[in-house]
């Protein structure tokens, strides 16, 4: 059942100020809601806003056809489940809209979380995250892909 799987993706996990995340999390029943380029939009614009509001840093993210993968630290003042439950929350309340519905989950109960544990680590990762269109055959060249980002740019 994805709800209880959800809740034990959360069940004690725990924050750490400073703590560079790598989050994935996926869209309800992995259905492809991101193919549509506005709702990919929503999702972007989630996670600036989430970035700013909750003061984390975003590294890079990818926003693939039925999940996102994020890379941040997180600030001293928020939980990693506040952050990602906004991006979700904003996200989905777009998404909702453009589609004239309300109440429709979009993302599956809970994420995928990975403290990165040596700052060298982070670029790599990073090269990671960026080339999933690739791997997944989605463009030749990243630079084709227009739902991605990193800092190093």
């Amino acid at each position: 059942m994805a709800t209880h799987h959800g809740f034990s993706l959360s069940k004690g996990r725990g924050s750490i100020p400073r703590q560079i995340y790598l989050v994935t999390t996926v869209t309800r029943h992995r259905q492809a809601i991101f193919k549509d380029f506005h709702c990919a939009r929503f999702v972007i614009h989630s996670i600036q806003y989430t970035a700013r509001t909750y003061c984390a840093e975003s590294f890079c993210f990818v926003v693939m056809p039925d999940h996102l993968h994020w890379l941040f630290s997180l600030a001293d003042n928020n939980s990693l489940s506040q952050v990602i439950a906004n991006v979700k929350r904003r996200s989905g309340y777009r998404i909702d809209q453009h589609h004239n519905r309300t109440g429709n989950a979009v993302w599956q109960s809970g994420f995928h979380d990975y403290a990165l544990r040596d700052e060298n680590e982070i670029k790599d990762v990073a090269r990671y995250i960026v080339a999933n269109p690739l791997r997944a055959g989605l463009v030749d060249n990243i630079g084709d892909y227009p739902f991605w980002d990193a800092v190093w740019l």
